[in-house]
């Protein structure tokens, strides 16, 4: 049966390439678009996804992490003083003006941390160490941001707030969801570019004591800081995330493209399939005309459809690879982990052979009188 499979497939070869492409430029669109949606997933959230912290203490009702307003240093100490609290440390989150060499200005969100602390800081730094951030006004900022900030080399400055931002290091992909690039520094230097008071800042990061529980501690946190919210790290994390994405219209209408992707591209899928084997219905005839029976032709409409699936995947996997790899560059990348990978192949395999399904009625129907016709 896998040699009249081959055979079936391989015998026109402009409707094998016409079923391939349809398959192809399917899956590209749904990786595509499902990619873009998984990067503004990433992107939405990575300051608290690499944040470090276990829990963070922030002023009530806040939307999101971007949203923070100031909070009283007092509350560190009342934090401290709960067991299984290992470590709190302050951050600076908030939105600045950048001005550029050239007058003109661009917003951007200072992030402001203790240096050491191991939470808060920046992320795949390639250029500077963070003992450059302990100079006066030095910022670490993202190379992607590197010409909309004016900046061409290390020691380039700009004006923030009114005061000097010399750049001594570059970190590489740490994006930011709105149009405001991150500018990471030392926490003094955020209150000063933020123009904080001395006894404030914009959250607390929490580190625990290994194996205690983090919602007794957080239970515990709450009893003594009463004009403060507590939020795990995850919680922090998909709060930020729930807004950007689904409170904004980027955010629903990448989901939505990435739900029409998977609509289009499985109605394309099923019309192909399914024309490729109504084109092939005198060779099931022919089948059935020497006696097999219709578990023999199932087998073969369903491996073609599996043969189809898996060269069209091949194919497509390799462009949205490139088409990722490319996008990395960019202020929208696409993510294609290896569990999207692994699923697009199963989604190939479901479109295909469930497309097959359709004509599998059709096929098993004909009348093998029909191969003696004209």
């Amino acid at each position: 049966m896998s040699m009249l499979a081959w055979k079936n497939l391989f015998h026109d070869r402009v409707r094998l390439a016409v079923t391939l492409v349809g398959i192809v430029f399917s899956l590209v669109l749904i990786v595509v678009q499902f990619g873009l949606f998984l990067g503004f997933l990433d992107t939405s959230s990575n300051i608290v996804a690499y944040s470090g912290a276990d829990l963070w203490t922030a002023a009530p009702g806040i939307p999101h992490v971007n949203g923070g307003t100031p909070l009283n240093e007092s509350l560190r100490w009342k934090a401290l003083q709960v067991p299984g609290v290992r470590k709190v440390t302050k951050f600076a989150l908030t939105f600045v003006n950048w001005k550029l060499p050239a007058g003109s200005t661009e917003s951007v969100q200072i992030a402001g941390y203790e240096l050491g602390s191991g939470m808060g800081g920046p992320w795949n730094v390639v250029r500077g160490t963070e003992s450059d951030l302990a100079a006066e006004d030095s910022v670490f900022i993202d190379e992607l941001y590197a010409a909309k900030l004016g900046i061409r080399a290390l020691g380039d400055s700009a004006e923030v707030t009114g005061r000097r931002a010399r750049v001594s290091g570059f970190t590489h992909g740490i994006r930011s969801f709105t149009t405001a690039p991150y500018i990471f520094t030392s926490f003094k230097n955020a209150q000063n570019y933020a123009r904080l008071a001395e006894d404030q800042t914009v959250y607390f990061l929490i580190r625990l004591d290994p194996g205690v529980n983090p919602e007794v501690v957080r239970s515990q946190l709450r009893q003594r800081l009463l004009n403060a919210d507590i939020y795990t790290n995850e919680e922090m994390r998909r709060k930020t995330m729930f807004y950007w994405v689904f409170q904004t219209g980027a955010g629903v209408t990448t989901l939505m493209g990435a739900i029409l992707s998977l609509i289009v591209g499985a109605v394309v899928v099923a019309q192909t399939i399914y024309s490729a084997t109504i084109d092939h219905i005198r060779e099931f005839g022919t089948l059935k005309a020497m006696g097999a029976a219709n578990w023999v032709i199932y087998q073969v409409i369903l491996l073609q459809a599996a043969i189809s699936a898996v060269m069209g995947y091949s194919v497509a996997i390799v462009v949205g690879e490139f088409v990722s790899h490319s996008s990395q560059t960019g202020n929208a990348p696409i993510n294609l982990p290896p569990w999207m990978a692994a699923a697009t192949f199963c989604l190939a395999l479901t479109m295909c052979m469930g497309a097959s399904v359709l004509s599998i009625r059709k096929a098993t129907q004909i009348d093998p009188a029909m191969v003696f016709r004209g």
